[in-house]
């Protein structure tokens, strides 16, 4: 299903109405400049019928216009597979008691860190545009991910997940 957000494809980022959370914030160390403040998380979602969910990021967002997976800044003190199904609901609707959790695959660089969390779809569910940090959510086929213009972070990390995760090359 493709669920687009006419507004999400501005180049301006959205007036913020609510409070923010203090891991809200860029750090910046020698392997570059990296969203939040207590580190970052995001889920790829897998549905051995569907392939992959991925997320076309806003063109405001950092790298914007690629494709990625739904996550952000952890909160102060939250667990990475927390924080990660809390951002992929947020962002997606993705609903954790839909999915089961098959492993986590962490990038280090000492200052900041991102966690993958892979899970498996226990039961299909539809994403559904829910901030507008998206331009378009969609279920795209294993095979098929690279065919997309990726997220830096998610291309580099992608071929190890692939090969976690089982599917072929």
């Amino acid at each position: 299903m493709n669920h687009s957000l006419a507004s999400a494809a501005s180049s301006t980022p959205p007036v913020r109405t609510g409070p923010r959370d203090p891991g809200d914030a860029w750090v910046e160390g020698d392997r570059g400049r990296f969203w939040g403040r207590f580190g970052a998380a995001g889920v790829l979602a897998y549905d051995p019928v569907k392939g992959v969910l991925l997320q076309h990021r806003a063109v405001w967002s950092h790298n914007g216009g690629t494709w990625g997976l739904p996550g952000g800044a952890l909160h102060e003190g939250e667990d990475a597979v927390e924080g990660a199904l809390r951002e992929a609901w947020e962002e997606a609707a993705v609903p954790s008691g839909n999915v089961e959790v098959l492993f986590t695959s962490v990038l280090d660089l000492g200052y900041w860190s991102y966690t993958t969390v892979v899970v498996l779809v226990t039961e299909p569910f539809d994403p559904v545009i829910s901030d507008p940090e998206s331009i378009e959510l969609l279920w795209i086929p294993v095979a098929g991910v690279e065919s997309k213009e990726l997220h830096p972070g998610f291309a580099a990390a992608w071929p190890g997940l692939r090969e976690r995760i089982g599917t072929p090359a």
